[in-house]
């Protein structure tokens, strides 16, 4: 900075000139804010697969159903998308370093009777563990709960026409670590352990 003779700066001055700065900077930081939106949370996909493998595991034993569940599944990834302005420059354009997650298990030929009493237990623990109801569906037996610290979600349904008993647990979208595969992703797979109850626990 030049300054002409007599020309001091001062407190009012220099201040004014920080001030300034801070403008500058912040609308820089608002203006990518904007663009890009909120950033998304890192994920660890093997911790968020063991998380949704042991919500699937007691959910198929407080169910206790009569039949058996598809003998294996395994954990997928699902699309996530752009936040903020940038979501307009690239819609229905997934991001490749941001996944969602879900497991699902299902068992067919459930009576209606017997689905509904599984419902109510996996409702009942959902609720002790503090779960919160989001959705409902009382023509087609189902609801939803979600995790008020992971935004984890548990679906849980049962379809007439085949008596197919349905629950899926999901994981929002998270950042993956850099090289994740999840074609090639041994954590992702899961089995279902066939577990009875007499009072709406889990036996090992």
């Amino acid at each position: 900075m030049i300054f002409v003779r007599g020309d001091r700066p001062t407190s009012a001055r220099v201040t004014l000139w920080f001030l300034c700065g801070l403008l500058v900077v912040g609308a820089g930081i608002a203006g990518e804010r904007l663009w890009n939106g909120p950033p998304y949370p890192a994920a660890d996909p093997d911790r968020v697969a063991a998380r949704l493998k042991a919500q699937a595991q007691w959910a198929y034993a407080e169910a206790a159903l009569p039949g058996e569940a598809e003998p294996y599944s395994r954990v997928e990834t699902g699309t996530c998308y752009n936040r903020g302005l940038r979501s307009f420059a690239h819609i229905d354009r997934g991001r490749r370093d941001v996944r969602s997650f879900e497991l699902s298990w299902r068992v067919t030929g459930v009576a209606e009777g017997t689905a509904r009493a599984a419902q109510e237990r996996t409702r009942r623990r959902l609720e002790r563990e503090g779960w919160k109801l989001t959705s409902e569906d009382l023509s087609d037996p189902g609801f939803r709960f979600e995790h008020p610290g992971t935004g984890d979600k548990v679906d849980v349904g049962w379809y007439e026409p085949t008596g197919t008993y349905v629950l899926s647990t999901y994981a929002p979208c998270g950042r993956l670590p850099d090289g994740f595969d999840p074609y090639h992703w041994p954590a992702a797979d899961w089995a279902p352990r066939k577990q009875r109850t007499g009072t709406g626990g889990a036996s090992e």
